[in-house]
């Protein structure tokens, strides 16, 4: 668990004379993630979760709680922000932002079978045509940019065969979002980090196992996490999406069911263009580099905590030799 600022009995009631949600019932910390502070906590309205953050700035707030609520609103299961009492979305908590969301029913399911990938498909694809209409615009901070200014920090820490793949992946990657057919390619905003651990699935009626997109008796229960989205390519989404979904985690290989499921599913809400079916090897090249070059920056240069698990930077670079050394069958060739 990652909690970089203790909230103690005192501080929550405090806080929570900003809102009208009742008195607490529990409150503890959140064993996952390693950019903010989150909890859990019950009050006598409701569950809820409060996060505090630790590197994003109140005026970098506004993007990811409005396109939360823009996206619940347009029933997306999302977790929506709760306005305190004054209408603000977020304040300040021992000097760092704050917001609290509602609470997603549900576990995160870390072995993944095909009809869970199609859930997850098919949902990340409403989420893309609903915020078509979300008025407010940024950038993947952690795109093209992030990757170019963080790389020289890192090849000191590489040996000569990380340090040559990191270069040349970062080269073949700038031609590719310098092309004509990159311009081309949709999108919009993207939650850019949806991995297992950011879906939630409920235990439903087990009558309905045998119906289309249910793994037994599991539903998806929403997606949440959205403090590293921004408004890039969907295809750039729907690619960091399989590299975690659909893997081998020990090798980085495709998982063709899992794949071919979740591809399936997406594309029958939204179905890709041909440029986007003709870079999809570029986009899961480009998906799996973020990952790297972020998970590297955070093993070698992390912050304290009171339990940080830093995240193994190796299974990202494995999957990106995956990707350059074995093409992915065409998402066009897919039955739908």
């Amino acid at each position: 668990m990652a909690v970089f600022t203790p909230v103690t009995a005192s501080d929550l009631g405090h806080w929570l004379t900003h809102y009208s949600l009742g008195d607490p019932i529990d409150f503890r910390g959140i064993a996952s993630g390693i950019e903010n502070s989150n909890f859990f906590l019950t009050t006598t309205q409701g569950e809820f979760v409060l996060t505090i953050f630790e590197k994003l700035q109140p005026q970098e707030l506004p993007f990811y709680l409005d396109l939360m609520r823009h996206l619940a609103a347009r029933g997306v299961p999302v977790p929506d922000p709760v306005p305190r009492d004054d209408g603000a979305l977020h304040g300040l908590l021992h000097g760092k932002p704050a917001a609290i969301v509602t609470r997603l029913a549900g576990q995160a399911q870390l072995a993944p079978q095909p009809a869970h990938c199609a859930q997850v498909g098919a949902m990340l694809a409403r989420a893309h045509l609903a915020g078509r209409d979300f008025g407010d615009t940024q950038p993947n901070l952690r795109s093209l940019d992030w990757w170019q200014t963080t790389a020289p920090a890192l090849h000191p820490h590489l040996d000569t065969v990380q340090s040559d793949l990191l270069a040349t992946e970062l080269a073949h990657q700038t031609t590719f979002f310098a092309s004509d057919d990159y311009r081309q390619l949709p999108g919009g905003p993207c939650h850019c980090d949806l991995f297992r651990d950011n879906v939630l699935f409920v235990a439903g009626d087990s009558g309905n196992a045998g119906n289309a997109g249910n793994a037994g008796a599991d539903r998806l229960g929403g997606f949440f996490d959205f403090y590293f989205a921004g408004c890039d390519k969907w295809l750039f989404d729907l690619a960091v999406t399989v590299n975690d979904w659909c893997v081998d985690l020990d090798s980085g290989a495709l998982d063709l069911p899992r794949a071919q499921a979740l591809l399936r599913a997406y594309q029958a809400v939204r179905p890709l263009t041909d440029i986007e079916a003709r870079h999809w090897q570029d986009m899961l090249r480009a998906g799996a580099l973020r990952f790297w070059v972020s998970r590297l920056y955070d093993f070698y240069r992390p912050r304290s905590a009171e339990l940080l698990q830093p995240h193994d930077p190796g299974r990202f670079e494995r999957t990106l030799r995956a990707r350059i050394d074995a093409p992915p069958p065409s998402v066009s060739a897919l039955p739908l």
